[in-house]
């Protein structure tokens, strides 16, 4: 019997969300099937979407890549449902349900969440009446656990959870260096999740890739503990080894971070006392580094006015900020703005800070790059 619900479900996910891509820009579907091949033969079995992601390309390539090549029975998929962005309404956002049916062909999901709960949209959520809709689809058989992943405060993780006290797990941005980030407050939602006996599933565990390739002070203490170690395998079991997950997602872009991540998750074990040690120190090294932690997720581009590449521009910035790396920063940046805006090109709308889930103060951080990279 689980101590927990979920507490049997193999502790790696695949995250459907950086799936690698073709020459085209599209997603390739037959390194994906690959990929879905090796984590179905290790013994993984949760695959994540989302409605949104990849304007929804991800959820047809689930199709193609999982759902017309295995037993149904044989995996777990989960998708997201997101009311908040773009044109919605209560019919649009309900729709969206349907819509993910026929894209993924799936005929139920495992898991369903409500994406990407932050501060300026959590209501909409009631508003639309979207937590009694998942509830229903429930009752019909068309959804097996619900839930919903977030992005905000522990205040209102805790409101949501005493309004919704159903909801089944909760998806939670956690990995070692947002463990007691201000911003993130990743040890306070997480400890607010399992006071409330929520399940946890785990997303961002390599913050965007970011602790895939740490500061190299960080490199340092983890190869002195285990050479033979990969940096991303750190962050993932840093994550896995907490109290009350279900899995830990990985958004994996290809074959190498595929078997990398199964070669240590596979037969996953909790870090040890040494390594829990190694953990600190890079904490606090991290905390230190004046680096800006965006992840990525490209939430603040979709209705960029500008078409600024926000993401992009932040990663070259942090060439310069955490690797000090000035003309390599430069030079991303110049690929990352040719024929779209550039960070002196913000009009300070807003919308980009309202969408992000890192709660970044992006309008002050472009102009910061601005005047690294956009001098007359």
């Amino acid at each position: 019997m689980e101590k927990y619900f979920g507490e049997t479900t193999p502790k790696l996910g695949f995250g459907l969300m950086r799936l690698p891509k073709d020459c085209f820009g599209k997603i390739d579907i037959e390194q994906t099937k690959q990929m879905v091949d090796l984590f179905m033969e290790a013994g993984q079995t949760y695959f994540d979407t989302a409605f949104v992601y990849d304007s929804g390309e991800s959820e047809l390539a689930a199709k193609k890549a999982l759902v017309d090549r295995y037993p149904r029975e044989s995996f777990t998929l989960a998708t997201k449902l997101c009311a908040w962005m773009g044109e919605q309404n209560e019919k649009a956002a309900k729709q969206q349900f349907f819509i993910s049916l026929k894209r993924t062909g799936a005929g139920y999901f495992d898991y369903y969440l409500l994406h990407a709960l932050q501060a300026g949209n959590y209501q909409i959520y009631d508003k639309y009446h979207i937590w009694d809709f998942v509830k229903e689809q429930k009752a019909k058989g068309l959804i097996k656990h619900w839930g919903f992943s977030f992005h905000a405060t522990p205040d209102i993780l805790d409101e949501i959870l005493t309004a919704h006290p159903d909801a089944e797990f909760v998806q939670l941005q956690l990995n070692y260096a947002d463990w007691e980030n201000s911003k993130v407050t990743a040890r306070e939602n997480y400890e607010v999740a399992r006071r409330h006996g929520k399940s946890i599933v785990v997303m961002e565990p390599v913050k965007g890739g970011a602790l895939a390739e740490p500061p190299a002070e960080v490199q340092k203490i983890f190869r002195e503990t285990n050479a033979e170690a990969s940096f991303a395998s750190w962050a993932i079991r840093y994550a896995a080894s907490l109290d009350g997950i279900i899995t830990v997602l990985s958004g994996m872009s290809n074959l190498a971070q595929m078997r990398d991540n199964l070669s240590y998750m596979k037969n996953f074990k909790p870090l040890n006392q040494t390594e829990q040690i190694a953990i600190r120190k890079a904490q606090e090294i991290i905390t230190g580094i004046k680096s800006i932690p965006c992840t990525g997720c490209h939430y603040c581009t979709a209705g960029c006015p500008q078409q600024i590449p926000i993401p992009e521009i932040f990663s070259a910035r942090n060439q310069q900020l955490v690797w000090g790396q000035l003309e390599k920063g430069v030079e991303e940046y110049q690929n990352s703005t040719k024929n779209k805006g550039k960070a002196s090109d913000c009009i300070a709308c807003g919308q980009c800070e309202n969408a992000c889930p890192q709660q970044l103060d992006v309008i002050h951080r472009l102009k910061e790059c601005a005047s690294c990279f956009d001098k007359a």
